[in-house]
C-alpha cells in the first residue's frame, strides 16, 4: 500500500530543517519503508523549504506512522503538523 505523508514546519524552522539535513537523508536512505518520492514543501517563493512531504510504500499505516515518528526532523520537533494517509495510486509517469 501507498501512503502519502505531509509535514510543515513550525514558523521560522529554516535553520533547525538544514542543520538536520544530512542526518535526516541519512536516516531515509536506511529506513525501513519503502520512499516512492520525497523532497521538501517550498513557500510561496519557490524556495524556501516549510515541510516535507512523502510518497511511502509499505504493508501498514503504523509502519509509516513510526518511520515519521523516528525521524531525525519529527524527533527535532521540525513539524507543526503531520498528516498521513492511504493512497490509491492511479496514474505514474515516471
Amino acid at each position: 500500500m501507498h501512503y502519502v505523508v505531509h509535514c510543515l514546519d513550525h514558523d521560522g524552522a529554516i535553520e533547525k530543517r538544514l542543520s538536520l539535513y544530512e542526518t535526516h537523508k541519512a536516516y531515509l536512505a536506511q529506513a525501513p519503508v519503502k520512499t516512492v518520492i520525497s523532497g521538501p514543501l517550498l513557500a510561496d517563493d519557490e524556495e524556501t523549504m516549510i515541510g516535507s512531504c512523502f510518497v511511502l510504500e509499505a504493508d501498514s499505516i503504523e509502519e509509516v506512522e513510526a518511520f515519521n515518528r523516528d525521524d531525525p526532523f519529527a524527533q527535532a520537533g521540525l513539524w507543526k503538523t503531520v498528516s498521513i494517509r492511504p493512497f490509491a495510486k492511479r496514474v505514474d509517469n515516471r
